[in-house]
């Protein structure tokens, strides 16, 4: 008999570990995915032709192994210009020359990127580029200001680096902060960012900042960017991506397939409700099918989880209160997306990938223009389809409006920022996502508590974004899984390299983050 390993979540991290586990071990896996379809937050929706991706996913890593990882699932297709891939094992040129007179539907598209911000109903590159456009739209009084601001955060930083606040000011200056990020942050986790912990900065902005940004400006002027890998640019600057023909799900699609055909197996809409650890190890898994009601208990030897680490800790039963106290009291953020289809928009199509909206006076976060991380998303070329991304709390007033009522309300919010105009509305859904977003504050301090618990469990792996209750992308989840697959096989009880991924240590040493 092959060991069993049970997963729990058919996201980026759970197909991973499967996959590696078949290609890697007699593991027999088993994956669990309460959803009607794979890909976690990295699906894709499908509303009558129009696909939505669900917070947009470019496919992008400074890691070899995943980008060599995607490409064996999903070829790169040429792009229509010579553009390097530049990584390891895949450095050769992509031109037109490389397309078959039909382009292959399971393909992955080279594409660029453009986001901005939408802020006094005016464009702003970013990160902000000191142009003339950027001058036009502050005003040379206001630019000037926020120099200073700048100058006088760099002359006289704030120390400790211990809240959100302090993080940003020290990289951009108090009124750029005030200008462009703190109204935003706030409105996508509806708390102070005195209230967030600097650990969110340096995992989710890294190394950005207004000297590295100019450094990248000055860098694309004199020789520009060519190279998919862009090893020497900082993620938020990349100025491309790779992106499934059909959207993020077709990614996880393939894989789910071919772990199918490797001899695991993938089962939507079946929920682990239930585990028993006997001495040190979890031996069994209960799960339902969401479809008949029916439970059943599963043996196993390995257990991969990639549920809310707070539902985990419920399951577990732990002893100690302190650490179910903290399970039950971390936050998470969700969203809502309003996928609109419109025959316009205001003026000519932004050529954005997404835009970030500034503005105060909506509820609006973010908008996504679908055209433009693939044509292939939209079933009807002559119109545009929109993803606008609220953020919200389950059960608020916003989570809880009706999906009528949500897309009169959504529409109306774009023509009052101007850009569109109600009339030119065709249709429109609501897709609500809980627990997308971890939170990095409240009971999230002492989120050392669940580690070191879990981890004394030798057969347990949590992993991805809620299994680790860490706001990471894609690759970082990918990361993790291989790195829980590397201490399985191995038998190591470490589980360090797990938690490592995604960690700024050089930030903590410097700055003494919580």
């Amino acid at each position: 008999m092959k060991p069993v390993a049970v997963i729990a979540g058919a996201g980026p991290a759970g197909l991973t570990a499967a996959l590696e586990l078949l290609r890697r071990s007699d593991f027999r896996p088993l994956v669990f995915e309460s959803d009607s379809q794979v890909g976690g937050i990295s699906k894709t929706v499908n509303y009558r032709g129009n696909r939505m991706d669900l917070g947009g996913h470019r496919f992008f890593s400074k890691s070899d192994w995943v980008m060599n990882w995607w490409q064996d699932i999903l070829p790169v297709a040429g792009s229509g210009e010579a553009v390097r891939l530049g990584y390891q094992n895949q450095s050769r040129d992509f031109t037109a020359a490389t397309l078959a007179d039909e382009l292959d539907s399971k393909c992955m598209l080279i594409r660029p990127r453009l986001s901005r911000i939408y802020y006094r109903r005016r464009f702003f590159d970013y990160p902000l580029k000191l142009n003339s456009e950027t001058f036009a739209n502050l005003g040379w009084v206001e630019a000037a200001r926020l120099g200073a601001s700048y100058a006088y955060a760099r002359s006289f930083p704030r120390r400790a680096e211990v809240t959100l606040e302090d993080f940003f000011v020290n990289r951009f200056g108090d009124r750029l902060y005030r200008t462009f990020f703190k109204d935003y942050t706030e409105k996508v986790w509806g708390v102070s960012c005195t209230e967030i912990s600097a650990e969110w900065g340096a995992q989710r902005v890294k190394g950005l900042s207004i000297m590295s940004a100019l450094a990248h400006a000055v860098r694309s002027a004199i020789r520009p960017v060519n190279d998919v890998s862009q090893r020497t640019v900082e993620t938020s600057l990349i100025e491309r991506f790779l992106y499934p023909r059909l959207g993020p799900g077709q990614m996880w699609e393939e894989v789910a397939s071919r772990i199918e055909l490797a001899g695991g197996t993938v089962s939507l809409r079946h929920t682990v409700v239930g585990l028993r650890v006997e001495g040190e190890h979890v031996r069994r898994v209960r799960v339902r099918d969401e479809g008949t009601g029916e439970e059943r208990w599963i043996e196993c030897d390995a257990f991969f989880s990639t549920m809310p680490v707070s539902r985990l800790v419920e399951l577990l039963k732990p002893d100690d209160a302190s650490v179910l106290q903290t399970a039950r009291g971390l936050p998470y953020r969700d969203f809502v997306t309003v996928g609109l289809v419109v025959r316009r928009m205001n003026g000519d199509t932004p050529k954005d990938n997404w835009i970030y909206v500034q503005e105060p006076d909506v509820s609006l976060g973010r908008l996504q223009i679908f055209n433009n991380w693939s044509p292939a998303l939209v079933a009807d070329p002559a119109t545009v389809s929109l993803g606008l991304e609220y953020f919200c709390r389950e059960g608020d007033e916003l989570w809880c409006q009706a999906d009528g009522v949500f897309i009169d309300f959504a529409a109306a919010e774009l023509e009052k920022i101007g850009l569109i105009r109600l009339g030119d509305i065709v249709d429109g859904t609501v897709v609500r996502v809980p627990k997308a977003y971890p939170a990095y504050f409240g009971e999230y301090k002492h989120i050392g508590r669940i580690r070191e618990y879990v981890d004394r469990i030798p057969n347990l792996y949590t992993i991805g974004r809620n299994g680790m209750h860490r706001y990471n992308n894609q690759d970082h989840s990918m990361l993790a899984a291989r790195a829980a697959v590397d201490c399985l096989l191995a038998g190591s009880r470490d589980k360090g390299p797990v938690w490592a991924v995604n960690t700024e240590e050089d930030y903590h040493e410097s700055a003494g983050a919580p």
